[in-house]
């Protein structure tokens, strides 16, 4: 498997975050939807954007050779959001996880990128499961899973935290 691999739909090219795409992380993890459904990541500037990406998403990408995705769409090399497989600690599973800005949501993008890398999964990595968490309140996170074939399984609650959020497996 090729770490660096760019992978591609119709529409859309997914690759990496790198250090260069730090502006667009702190925007995307800045927007309404990622500070309520997913949290606060503390990314108050550019800079942090820029650690974020080396010390929270380049270690998995090295480590496992897969991680969460710049989605960029092919007609105009716009950055919409991201899309990919998280390897979260304690938790034996891999998440796969997606978060488009305002603009881009509702045109099927994130299905079509979810879909990638599910086939990517299935394809690659056969040895793991992948799931699906959300939280309660996300409906639209909960309907795609749901697109992706994934049904909810129970709520779960993350070690060290309170809050409890639900788990979506294949059947």
């Amino acid at each position: 498997m090729n770490p660096l691999a760019v992978f591609e739909t119709e529409r859309l090219l997914l690759r990496p975050a790198a250090p260069q795409d730090a502006a667009f992380i702190y925007e995307l993890l800045n927007s309404p939807k990622w500070l309520k459904f997913i949290g606060d990541r503390d990314l108050d500037s550019v800079s942090k954007a820029e650690a974020y990406i080396i010390e929270k998403m380049l270690p998995q990408l090295k480590k496992l050779g897969f991680t969460n995705n710049i989605v960029i769409r092919k007609s105009d090399g716009a950055k919409m959001g991201t899309c990919g497989l998280n390897a979260r600690s304690g938790f034996d599973d891999l998440d796969i996880g997606f978060a488009f800005l305002p603009q881009f949501e509702k045109q099927g993008y994130a299905f079509e990128a979810a879909g990638r890398i599910m086939r990517f999964a299935r394809e690659e990595l056969p040895h793991y499961k992948v799931t699906g968490i959300t939280s309660k309140e996300n409906l639209a996170s909960q309907k795609l899973l749901e697109k992706l074939g994934m049904r909810c399984a129970e709520e779960i609650s993350f070690p060290g935290e309170t809050e409890k959020v639900l788990l979506f497996r294949l059947p």
